[in-house]
C-alpha cells in the first residue's frame, strides 16, 4: 500500500495545528509501516494506491484519481462551519441546496459540494463534524468515519508536577483565537494567563495590540513568545493550574488533547467540538464579547480548578495511524 498526502494550504503560509496534524499523521503512518509521500505535484511519475487530502479536495481531482484507480480519503477541517448555530447552519443547508437545484453548473463548480459524494472515504475529527458532513454536504453516513487527532508520546509520558499559580493558553496570536479577549479577561479577573504562541505576522493590528497589553499587565499577563520544545511544554502543562482555550471557532483543538494529556484541567469556548470531545470532563465558557462575562468564568474556573475532573486521556499518534491503516485498507478492497 502507498499513500501519498496533500493538503489545502502550504506549511510556509500558516503555522498552527494543520501542520502538526499532517506532520504526525505521516510520522504515524509510517510507524505502522504505511508507505507514505507528499504529493509532488510536479512530478508525473509518481504512484500510489490511495490519497489522503487534508482539505477539500477539487471534485475534478478525485474523479482523475480515481480515473487513475486511486482511491481518495478526503479530511477537511469544518472550523468555521462547526461552530455556527444550529440556525446558522439550517440557513446554510437551505441556501445551498437551493443553489445546486437552481444555479448553472459552473456557479456551483467552484464550491467542490461534490467532493463529498465522490470521494471513497470523508476522515472528520469529532462526531459533530460527521454529523455536519452529512447533513450540510451529503456526504453518505457509510463513507464517514471519525478518526481524532493524537498527541505525542512526550504529553502522554509527562510526569506529575506540582501545580503553579499559571493558568495556560498555547494558540496563535489571531482573532480567532481570542487571545486578546482572554488577556483581557485576565486582568479584569485578577488571574494570571501565560500565553505561548506567535502571531501570523507581528504587524498585524491585534497582535500588536496584544502585545501592548502583555507588556502593561506582566502581573497577570506572561508572555515570552512560542516553545517549539515539545517536552519543556508538557513540563508546562503539569505545572500549570489549567488551560484555557476561548476561540470563536474551532475544530479539534491539538493544544487541548496535549492538556489534557498532561491532566490539566480545560475551560473551553462553549462549543459542539468541545462538548462532543470532554463531555463533562471540562469546563466551558460561553463565546461574548463582553469581557465581565468572560472574566466571570475564567475566575470561576481558577478557583475551582484543582478539584474539577481530569480530562480524558487521548490516543497516541500511533494509534491513529493504525486506524488510518484499517481505514485505507477497507477502503482498498471496497
Amino acid at each position: 500500500m502507498k499513500v501519498l498526502i496533500n493538503s489545502t494550504l502550504p506549511f510556509a503560509l500558516a503555522h498552527g495545528g494543520w501542520q502538526i496534524q499532517i506532520e504526525q499523521t505521516e510520522a504515524a503512518l509510517k510507524q505502522n509501516g504505511v508507505e507514505v509521500e507528499y504529493t509532488r505535484w510536479y512530478d508525473e511519475s509518481q504512484s500510489a494506491d490511495l490519497i489522503h487530502y487534508f482539505g477539500r479536495m477539487p471534485a475534478d481531482h478525485v474523479r482523475l484519481a480515481q480515473q487513475k484507480g486511486i482511491k481518495v480519503v478526503m479530511a477537511e477541517l469544518l472550523t468555521a462551519t462547526g461552530s455556527r448555530t444550529p440556525r446558522q447552519l439550517l440557513l446554510q443547508k437551505t441556501i445551498s441546496r437551493t443553489i445546486e437545484r437552481f444555479a448553472p453548473r459552473s456557479f456551483i463548480t467552484p464550491f467542490h459540494w461534490d467532493s463529498y459524494r465522490q470521494a471513497d472515504a470523508i476522515v472528520a475529527l469529532t462526531p459533530w463534524e460527521g454529523h455536519l458532513m452529512n447533513y450540510l454536504f451529503a456526504a453518505p453516513r457509510e463513507r464517514i468515519h471519525v478518526i481524532p487527532n493524537g498527541v505525542e508520546e512526550v504529553f502522554l509520558n509527562s510526569v506529575p508536577q506540582p501545580r503553579d499559580k499559571w493558568l495556560v493558553c498555547t494558540a496563535t496570536i489571531h482573532e480567532r483565537k481570542r487571545v486578546l479577549e482572554l488577556a483581557q479577561a485576565a486582568v479584569l479577573a485578577r488571574t494570571p494567563v501565560w500565553i505561548i504562541g506567535r502571531a501570523y505576522a507581528e504587524t498585524e493590528p491585534y497582535a500588536r495590540q496584544f502585545l501592548a497589553l502583555a507588556k502593561q499587565q506582566p502581573e497577570f499577563i506572561r508572555f515570552e513568545g512560542a516553545i517549539n520544545d515539545r517536552r519543556r511544554l508538557a513540563e508546562i502543562y503539569r505545572a500549570a493550574r489549567g488551560f484555557v482555550l476561548l476561540s470563536n471557532m474551532e475544530s479539534l483543538s491539538l493544544s487541548a488533547l496535549e492538556a489534557g494529556a498532561c491532566e490539566c484541567p480545560l475551560l473551553l469556548s462553549d462549543l459542539p467540538w468541545a462538548r462532543t470531545t470532554f463531555e463533562a470532563r471540562a469546563s466551558y465558557a460561553p463565546v461574548t464579547g463582553n469581557a465581565t462575562l468572560t472574566a466571570k468564568a475564567l475566575r470561576t474556573f481558577y478557583d475551582a480548578a484543582p478539584t474539577l475532573p481530569l480530562p480524558p486521556k487521548p490516543l497516541a499518534w500511533r494509534d491513529i495511524g493504525a486506524q488510518l491503516k484499517s481505514l485505507y485498507e477497507q477502503v482498498l478492497k471496497s
